[in-house]
């Protein structure tokens, strides 16, 4: 497997993400003897109650860096990783290095690495398809869990018409415009620094595979690669009687329906304070802001 690793300079100055690099190394998988080194941002005391931060395509632990001093503000230890082949995590140079089942694995082996059980989830995104897939898995693990502007596809169901026009654009566009794309899933406008900040993990079009391959990686029709696994994770989900919290953005034509569909099959999901933000898109961290850190700090405070 050959794999890239964005320089480091590319995050110098990031605005309002001055947080030092932390790293653990997780196995590559299929025999690969040399391991992958996966990024995490880790802030709040060390005995506080984690909080493990997922995000989602083509976004890196940058997404979450208000919600992470509101946490932490809060007394809370906030966690958020980088995905494998996103943000300072090494990226895979091809895209068939990148599989479902891969990514749950890495996921799995960055919590054994780190430690960090017994947690509450925040997951938006692909941070759901993989969050929400350990927690119908594990259940046990997870004190709380909040899902944002994310399902649990197993292929049965029919996604909006706009998920199979973002999937066409992503394979077919020369270039993945990583920026870009966050800014068209926000529904506020964001600073130049901020689009930047979503480009920087990806100098050129090398470092692209994982947020290329993503789109196809999602379960469309019943006898996906991983659509078994996800239905047995439903198993588990619908089992699921601690607290569990939505809160997506209306503006959002993919996922925004899902909603309903978590809040009803999930038991922990009754009598929650559900939100749905008129003014957010896709990407309610941007959107909202401090705004969402603090809804998140209250739900989640032990």
């Amino acid at each position: 497997m050959h794999r890239l690793r964005t320089p480091d300079e590319r995050f110098a100055d990031l605005p309002d993400f001055a947080h030092p690099p932390r790293y653990v190394e997780v196995p590559a998988g299929d025999g690969d003897a040399e391991p992958l080194r996966m990024h995490y941002v880790d802030v709040g005391p060390r005995d506080g109650a984690v909080v493990l931060l997922l995000h989602g395509e083509p976004t890196w632990s940058f997404l979450y860096r208000h919600a992470l001093a509101a946490l932490a503000a809060a007394g809370m230890r906030a966690v958020a990783p980088d995905l494998i082949g996103f943000g300072r995590s090494d990226k895979p140079a091809a895209t068939g290095d990148y599989t479902y089942q891969r990514h749950v694995d890495w996921l799995r082996a960055f919590l054994a690495a780190t430690g960090i059980a017994d947690l509450s989830l925040v997951c938006q995104d692909w941070g759901g398809l993989l969050g929400l897939r350990l927690a119908g898995e594990t259940p046990a693990m997870f004190r709380r869990i909040v899902a944002m502007n994310t399902f649990l596809p197993t292929g049965d169901e029919a996604l909006p018409e706009a998920f199979h026009r973002w999937r066409e654009f992503s394979q077919k566009v020369p270039e993945l415009p990583v920026g870009a794309v966050v800014q068209g899933g926000s529904a506020q406008p964001l600073a130049p620094a901020v689009v930047a900040a979503y480009d920087a993990p990806f100098p050129d079009a090398r470092y692209k595979a994982g947020a290329r391959v993503f789109p196809t990686l999602v379960p469309i029709v019943p006898d996906d690669p991983a659509s078994a696994a996800n239905r047995r994770a439903w198993d588990g989900l619908r089992r699921y009687d601690r607290p569990f919290l939505t809160l997506f953005g209306a503006r959002d034509p993919i996922t925004q329906p899902a909603q309903v569909l978590l809040q009803a099959a999930i038991p922990g999901a009754r009598d929650q304070p559900h939100r749905v933000f008129e003014r957010a898109g896709h990407f309610l961290q941007e959107d909202l802001g401090a705004e969402l850190g603090q809804a998140l700090a209250q739900f989640l405070r032990p």
